[in-house]
């Protein structure tokens, strides 16, 4: 199933996913965003993708404290 950014919160609630798979599908979404970025993105829409890659990386924090401290630490 394809997950987007809508799905965050009820990613994070799965109790019967690992952690893992949870970090892993977050992650996939991240991707995903960034793959679809072209040379044609204006601005407004990169900007737009780097806010969304901060949220999934508080929801991967969520998840897993030092995963998603790393993650953020990494992206600035």
């Amino acid at each position: 199933m394809n997950y987007n950014l809508e799905d965050l919160t009820k990613i994070i609630e799965f109790k019967t996913w690992s952690d893992k798979r949870k970090i892993d599908t977050l992650l996939e979404i991240d991707c995903n965003m960034y793959c679809n970025m072209g040379i044609d993105s204006n601005k407004t829409e990169r900007e737009m993708t780097k806010r969304n890659s901060r949220k999934i990386y508080n929801a991967i924090k969520q998840v897993d404290p030092i995963v998603g401290t790393k993650l953020l630490q990494a992206m600035d």
